[in-house]
């Protein structure tokens, strides 16, 4: 195993959003060379949600190992597996609760907590507005245990022209986040 290269965790919850984690895959599969692992986790509504959203279920052919979100033989649900990032995108008011308050009640919330006490990289792409009291105060805990909250919130500068473009506004700054070096639109560069 090549240790520069990143071993990294991709979560999908029930959250509206689809679009984001189905660029991301597509993303993360372009920088391969940079990457060992990603281990996928949906759950049960992702599932169902990326299917009414997108018209498919196109996340059954990608090229990484998917994992029953009970399935908790999986590397990630131990810190000795050394998986550098978790990426939830994207991620639901609730996981993030049962994330914020150490409920590790199924494989997301798992390698979460886990991600969290070896002090590696939690990327939470939340996806809800207006946010409530609760959700504000569940962004701060995470964010105090060292997870960074990345809420789903494109941007236009780049001027995108579909939903992808749109969503990728949002994945591209995430896989910065996660470290990984690819080309994108920056502002004020050529």
């Amino acid at each position: 195993m090549n240790t520069s290269r990143k071993k990294i965790v991709v979560a999908v919850t029930g959250a509206s959003g689809s679009v984001y984690a189905s660029v991301l895959l597509e993303k993360l599969q372009l920088l391969s060379d940079q990457i060992d692992d990603v281990g996928l986790v949906l759950s049960d509504n992702a599932k169902d949600v990326w299917e009414y959203e997108l018209g498919n279920r196109s996340f059954e052919n990608l090229p990484f190992k998917t994992y029953d979100k009970k399935d908790f033989f999986a590397p990630f649900a131990s810190g000795s597996a050394k998986y550098d990032t978790l990426i939830v995108c994207p991620c639901s008011m609730g996981t993030m609760g049962r994330i914020a308050t150490g409920i590790s009640d199924d494989l997301i919330t798992r390698a979460a907590d886990v991600i969290l006490k070896e002090r590696r990289k939690l990327i939470l792409v939340i996806r809800d507005t207006p946010y409530s009291l609760i959700h504000i105060n569940n962004m701060k805990t995470v964010t105090e245990a060292g997870g960074i909250i990345c809420p789903a919130s494109p941007s236009f500068y780049s001027k995108p022209v579909d939903f992808r473009q749109l969503a990728a506004t949002v994945v591209d700054r995430v896989i910065d986040l996660a470290g990984l070096t690819q080309q994108s639109f920056r502002w004020s560069e050529k």
